[in-house]
């Protein structure tokens, strides 16, 4: 074992069949297979979410504030859509050889790095707010950000195996994804409402680059089991090992593939301003209301899961989680009414939660250590790319045949692709109960 692999270990060896330490192993022995909480009663699973939960909300009021900023000084479109593009371009480009430097490497310190450069990005465009500092230095600092983010994922991704026991990998995902959408609630909440108080942006950053400071620590303090570090060097064929191991595990390559055309084509997100304003006529106040829905749809079917056994047909579930995602996208382009809006949204982020849940737990029990960052690494720029490329689509097709067209067209577009996955992978219908082979 190395010194690093000591130290995660906090000095008492794990048991070799297992990696679990003397006291994971009394905490494993106390925990019922139906808990709920299970996840919870691990020291790590609560220190690497509590983190992610600092990080994400944080990054929600940035992307708040460098949108509220921008607009306000140069009033233009274009201007804000730099934003996406600057942080889109670096973190795909890094993206597999992140995945490679994950596995390779102490996953740890690549995190704690990681989060120090997003600080000192923060604390730059602080300072670039209160001196109203030139535009090319704050898409800089958004760059770096971007490209921080991408070597960061698969690290902070894979941590999640190395401190849940492969038994309750699906109730670990379960909760993340909760935490994570509650974040996404609160972030742009908290943003707004500091924006106001302080007249400004510059507090958002500053708060921001605090809080990944006093984070950095706490990711550092983790213990996590040892893994099998992969012995490669840097090839292209090393590299792209993710994408190949996607590609022959059918199950993942069949989720992944679901997900993306179902992002790519229901991109409702993008064309909300258009809905509050021109078809439900609600104003900004709608506005926020239609923006929060998903999230608040997403936390409340992760806080059932959580308390429900492990899916049994995860397979159908997940195709029925997507075609439920592509009906509720059609409701939404018919609605005329808020309330009903309202529901169709949250329903969407529900449905997503399921397929996110899944996904996420079909990827934790399905890849093996030394493959864990250049696997999430692939599904980092499926979904990056996905995202961004479903608000193109969805904003030049809405061009095209209206907004309420647009998005009718990409619901019915994913209810065509579900029974297509369905046919060309049986694998992913076959696919029961998901559970790790050290669970």
């Amino acid at each position: 074992m190395s010194d690093d692999e000591h130290r995660d270990s906090g000095g008492a060896s794990p048991d070799a069949s297992t990696g679990l330490r003397d006291s994971e192993r009394e905490i494993h022995g106390k925990i019922g297979h139906d808990d709920s909480y299970a996840a919870w009663r691990f020291t790590g699973f609560r220190r690497l979410v509590v983190s992610g939960f600092a990080e994400s909300i944080g990054s929600r009021m940035v992307d708040v504030a460098v949108g509220w900023e921008l607009y306000a000084r140069t009033h233009s479109a274009v201007a804000l859509g730099l934003v996406g593009l600057v942080q889109i371009v670096p973190a795909v480009l890094l993206a597999l050889p992140a995945g490679h430097v994950a596995d390779r490497f102490d996953r740890r310190r690549i995190a704690v790095a990681t989060t120090l450069l997003l600080a000192g990005c923060s604390a730059g465009l602080t300072l670039l707010s209160w001196t109203d500092g030139p535009l090319p230095l704050v898409y800089l600092c958004l760059a770096l950000m971007g490209a921080a983010s991408s070597v960061q994922a698969p690290a902070t991704a894979s941590m999640l195996a190395q401190v849940v026991p492969g038994e309750w990998f699906g109730n670990a995902a379960t909760w993340q994804s909760g935490v994570g959408q509650t974040a996404s609630i609160g972030g742009p909440a908290l943003g707004g409402l500091m924006i106001a108080a302080t007249g400004g942006a510059t507090a958002v950053y500053a708060i921001n680059a605090a809080t990944l400071l006093a984070v950095a620590p706490l990711i550092g303090s983790l213990r996590l089991r040892p893994f099998t570090r992969s012995a490669e060097k840097v090839t292209v064929d090393s590299l792209l090992a993710g994408l190949h191991f996607v590609r022959a595990t059918k199950e993942i390559l069949a989720a992944s593939t679901l997900d993306l055309f179902a992002v790519l084509l229901g991109g409702t997100t993008a064309l909300l301003p258009i809905f509050a304003e021109d078809v439900l006529h609600v104003g900004p106040t709608g506005l926020g209301l239609m923006r929060a829905a998903p999230a608040a749809g997403a936390v409340l079917t992760a806080l059932v899961m959580a308390h429900r056994p492990p899916f049994r047909h995860a397979g159908w579930t997940l195709l029925s989680a997507v075609a439920g995602f592509g009906l509720a996208t059609i409701g939404f382009g018919l609605s005329r009414s808020l309330p009903l809006s309202l529901l169709f949204l949250a329903a969407l982020g529900g449905l997503d939660a399921i397929s996110m849940v899944i996904r996420d737990t079909l990827l934790l029990t399905r890849t093996p250590d030394e493959l864990r960052g250049r696997v999430t690494a692939v599904e980092f720029v499926f979904v990056g790319l996905s995202n961004q490329l479903g608000e193109f689509e969805s904003g030049m097709l809405a061009a095209l045949i209206g907004a309420v067209g647009a998005v009718i067209a990409g619901g019915i577009g994913t209810l065509l692709v579900v029974p297509v996955v369905a046919l060309a992978w049986p694998e992913l219908r076959r696919l029961g109960r998901m559970v790790s082979d050290e669970g």
